[in-house]
């Protein structure tokens, strides 16, 4: 599988329906909401749905709420949660993966977490963060982000591809550069043909951006 493809069989008339995935700090709210600018569709970020006041939703009532959302005619729906995978990846009509490398991602996680414990940012994981959670901890978000980078990462490939066998488009970007063109594509494309521009992209990109075949992990 390359970096951005089509799933086998793929070819909806417009981008529909849209589940979007990464690790932390790859940028997934931020292109979420321009494509729900973009697209005038609806964006549900599944970490809202999940987490209430009153604590995290039982599982059967997750995927109850998440599928009636991916019931309707069209969405954006951003998260990795691979107990969802029937009711939102396989009810998209494309998957787009943003696999960008490890030292950027731990490089957006360390300035974030500056400005949110240098007082730069109000928020709620803004008050919530300590030095020691976000830096020093056992299970601090800085090893965090390299523990799952190493394990969830083939997984997702693997998910990826079994997703794609399904007829699936999947869009997999690996650098901002990458993400940057297939947002342009996407946005001066047509609307008849955003989806093909769109999935097409990388085989447009130029040489020194092609990523070439994907290899696990």
């Amino acid at each position: 599988m390359t970096n951005a493809q089509t799933g086998p069989g793929a070819s909806p008339a417009h981008l529909h329906r849209i589940a979007l995935f990464g690790a932390p700090a790859t940028g997934k709210t931020t292109l979420a909401r321009w494509l729900s600018i973009q697209l005038d569709m609806p964006h549900t970020d599944l970490d809202d749905i999940l987490f209430t006041p009153q604590g995290p939703l039982p599982l059967e009532e997750f995927r109850r709420q998440a599928a009636a959302i991916t019931a309707t005619g069209g969405w954006i729906v951003e998260g990795n949660f691979s107990k969802l995978a029937d009711v939102v990846w396989h009810r998209a009509d494309t998957l787009v993966w943003l696999d960008l490398p490890l030292p950027l991602i731990l490089y957006r996680i360390t300035r974030r977490s500056l400005r949110q414990l240098t007082g730069r940012e109000n928020s709620a994981q803004a008050r919530r963060l300590t030095w020691n959670s976000a830096f020093f901890a056992r299970r601090s978000l800085l090893r965090t982000a390299v523990r799952k980078h190493r394990t969830n990462r083939p997984r997702y490939a693997r998910q990826v591809a079994e997703t794609a066998a399904l007829g699936i488009g999947v869009v997999r970007l690996r650098s901002p550069r990458q993400v940057r063109y297939w947002r342009q594509r996407t946005a001066t494309a047509p609307q008849k043909s955003r989806s093909r521009a769109a999935r097409r992209s990388h085989n447009d990109l130029k040489p020194t951006d092609h990523p070439g075949p994907h290899r696990s992990a």
